[in-house]
């Protein structure tokens, strides 16, 4: 990827998104209120959060029936049975379980904190409250989005749907690629040479996450209210990817 300029642009004024919204059109109706537009090359960054509503991936916990194991792993976490009970619904494996945590692998390969089953910056109107899932094909999300604004802005653009995942060496959390369309989420360098004439042996760049981690910076992880930001200036020559390219293969992965 060539180095130069980029420039992040948020976009304000979106709304509490619902089931059913378009979200391609309000969406659209930003970038031009905005001024921004759209331009080839250009990618959109849109929060998990805001694809999943208006997907209407809800689950009310009051129909929520825990399991035997549900109520087992809610007294070793301190968490709401039902709502580990939805935690295990979308799960393949436990991996690993802690205070108010618990690792799994998702049943689309995310290796991630209580399967992406959330509470926060969500209403949760009358009754025990509901919790929110992940998209269910959130790369096929990013490429119905893609296709929505390229028709509507005469581009070719990138879209990624941005998560936020805790890491197993370090404190805190950061963006990643969820869903991507247009953008190579996973660049293979493998081969290439480094400044010194020595060929890179192991070298892929998770250019998806490096992208969406810049926007989490304007996205923010509370009540920010900033769920889409727009990337400009990005130049890249390696060819498109999805985000399921960045899930490493169990064979290859030392922390399991």
């Amino acid at each position: 990827m060539p180095a130069n300029p980029i420039s992040l642009h948020p976009l304000f004024g979106l709304p509490l998104f619902e089931p059913g919204d378009d979200l391609a059109a309000i969406i659209g109706h930003a970038l031009r209120s905005s001024g921004l537009g759209m331009q080839n090359g250009d990618v959109l960054v849109v929060a998990q959060k805001i694809v999943s509503k208006v997907e209407g991936r809800y689950v009310d916990l009051d129909s929520v029936q825990p399991s035997e194991r549900a109520r087992e792993l809610a007294e070793r976490t301190g968490k709401d049975p039902r709502h580990v009970e939805v935690v295990l619904s979308e799960t393949e494996e436990v991996v690993k379980v802690g205070p108010q945590l618990i690792i799994v692998t998702h049943r689309l390969g995310f290796v991630m904190a209580n399967a992406g089953v959330d509470e926060s910056n969500i209403e949760h109107g009358e009754g025990a409250g509901r919790v929110l899932l992940l998209p269910r094909d959130p790369d096929g999300s990013a490429a119905a989005l893609k296709c929505e604004l390229d028709a509507m802005f005469g581009v070719s653009c990138g879209v990624l749907i941005n998560d936020s995942f805790g890491r197993p060496w370090r404190n805190g959390v950061v963006g990643v690629a969820l869903g991507a369309a247009g953008v190579p989420a996973l660049v293979n360098r493998i081969g290439e040479q480094d400044l010194f004439g020595r060929k890179l042996k192991v070298t892929e760049v998770a250019t998806g996450d490096e992208i969406a981690s810049a926007a989490s910076l304007l996205m923010g992880q509370g009540a920010e209210g900033i769920p889409a930001v727009l990337v400009r200036g990005l130049r890249m020559e390696a060819p498109a990817a999805p985000a399921a390219s960045l899930l490493r293969d169990r064979s290859r992965d030392m922390f399991r």
